[in-house]
C-alpha cells in the first residue's frame, strides 16, 4: 500500500507547478533535465557515449541512449530568478512520470511533514520494521533543481535497499537557498530528529551529486559547531568541489555524458555560492579538515564522470586524516548511475545498492 502526501511547491515559487505546466517550453524542460538524463535519446547512428565492453548489457543499452549534452540548452544565469523558476518547474513536471513509476514499483509509505521547521518527506519502505535507525537524504540537482518529491526516484530505492526509514530534506534550492541557509536546514533536520528522541548513533546521512556535497559539508558544520556527527555518511557521485578542479575535469571533459560544466554546473555553482565562498569546506568538502574527526564514509561513483577526481580527492582527504573512508568505483558508469530509474535492474546498480546497505548495517548496527 502506497500512501503519498505531496510536499508543497516551495514558497519562493508562488505559482504551483501544475498550473504552469502547459506554459513550459520544450527547451526549458530539456535544459532542466540535463542532470539525470532520461529525456530524449541519441540520434540514429553512432551513440554519443562510446561504451566499453566491460559494462553490463543493461548499462550499455542505457548509455547508448544518452544525448550529447552539448546539444542541451545553457542554464539560466546565476541571478536569473525567473529563469531558474521556469527551469525548476520544468524539472518537477518532467520528473513526475518517473516518480509515479518509482512509487508503483517499490510501494513505500511517504508523508510530508516538518522537522526542525524544515519540510521533509518521511519515507518508510514496504515491509518496514519499526526501528530508531534513520537515513537522512539530501537530494541532488546542482543546488538549483528538484525537490524531495521529484527525487523520490533516489530516496525510495535507498529506503528499499536498506530497509531504513528515510527522511528526505526538501531544502531551499538556489538562487534563493544559498549555502549558509541550506546547510543550516540540514542541521535543523538533525536537531528535529534528536528532539524526537533519536540518538546520533542511530542516524546516517546520504546524498547524491550536489546532495553529496551538501551532506559532507553539513556534517563538517555539525562537527565544527560541537553538535556531534551521525554514525555514517554515504555519498553517491558527490559534487565535492564546485570550482571544477581536478584531473578528471580535464581528461573526461569531452566524455562526460550528463552535462558540460561551463554551460550547466558553473551556473548552478554561482547561484549557490559567491566566488569567494566556493572553496569553503561546507560548500566544497574536498577542502575540509578531517583531522578533527569525521564519520565512516562510503563514496560511490563511476569512471565516466568529470567528478571522478572529486571522489578520489575526498577519499584521500578523509583517509589521510586516518578516518574510515571507502572508495567504491564502477567501470564505465555515469553520474549517479545507481539511482537512475533506467538502470535500476543493472548489475552495477544492484552491486552498489548492496554495498551501501551493508555499509550502513555495519555502522548503524541492527
Amino acid at each position: 500500500m502506497c500512501v503519498v502526501s505531496v510536499s508543497p511547491t516551495p514558497s519562493w515559487f508562488p505559482e504551483a507547478v501544475m498550473r504552469n505546466q502547459k506554459l513550459l517550453t520544450a527547451a526549458a524542460m530539456f535544459a532542466a533535465c540535463v542532470l539525470f538524463n532520461g529525456l530524449g535519446a541519441s540520434p540514429q547512428g553512432k551513440p554519443f557515449v562510446e561504451v566499453p565492453d566491460t559494462v553490463s548489457p543493461e548499462a550499455r543499452k542505457y548509455l547508448e541512449s544518452l544525448p550529447d549534452p552539448a546539444n542541451l540548452p545553457i542554464w539560466p544565469a546565476a541571478a536569473d530568478l525567473p529563469g531558474w523558476k521556469r527551469a525548476w518547474e520544468a524539472a518537477e513536471a518532467a520528473s513526475e512520470p518517473k516518480v509515479k513509476a518509482t512509487l508503483k514499483r517499490y510501494e513505500p509509505t511517504v508523508v510530508a511533514r516538518k522537522l526542525g521547521g524544515v519540510p521533509v518527506l518521511d519515507i518508510k519502505p514496504r515491509g518496514w520494521q519499526k526501528s530508531a535507525k534513520v537515513l537522512v537524504h539530501a537530494h541532488g540537482g546542482a543546488y538549483v533543481y528538484y525537490s524531495a518529491r521529484s527525487r523520490l526516484v533516489s530516496s525510495v530505492p535507498a529506503a528499499d535497499a536498506t530497509g531504513l526509514r528515510v527522511i528526505s530534506i526538501d531544502y531551499t534550492v538556489a538562487p534563493i537557498g544559498k549555502w549558509q541557509k541550506v546547510t543550516d536546514e540540514v542541521l535543523g533536520v538533525f536537531a528535529g530528529l534528536q528532539k524526537e528522541g533519536h540518538k546520533l548513533k542511530d542516524l546516517a546521512i546520504c546524498g547524491e551529486s550536489a546532495g553529496g556535497g551538501l551532506a559532507a559539508g553539513s556534517v563538517l558544520k555539525m562537527r565544527d559547531k560541537g553538535l556531534g556527527v551521525p554514525a555514517a555518511v554515504v555519498l553517491w557521485s558527490p559534487w565535492a568541489d564546485i570550482t571544477n578542479r581536478g584531473d578528471s575535469a580535464i581528461t573526461l571533459k569531452t566524455f562526460e555524458p550528463t552535462y558540460i560544466y561551463d554551460r550547466h554546473l558553473k551556473l548552478g555553482a554561482d547561484a549557490y555560492a559567491d566566488a569567494k565562498d566556493q572553496k569553503h569546506p561546507y560548500v566544497s568538502p574536498v577542502y575540509g579538515d578531517y583531522t578533527k574527526g569525521f564519520p565512516p564514509t562510503l563514496i560511490q561513483g563511476g569512471t565516466r564522470e568529470i567528478f571522478l577526481s572529486h571522489f578520489v580527492r575526498l577519499y584521500r582527504a578523509i583517509d589521510g586524516a586516518k578516518e574510515l573512508a571507502v572508495l567504491d568505483l564502477y567501470d564505465g558508469m555515469p553520474h549517479v548511475f545507481q539511482i537512475r530509474p533506467e538502470m535500476a535492474d543493472a548489475p552495477e546498480t544492484q552491486a552498489a545498492m548492496k554495498k551501501m546497505a551493508g555499509f550502513l548495517k555495519r555502522h548503524l548496527g541492527d
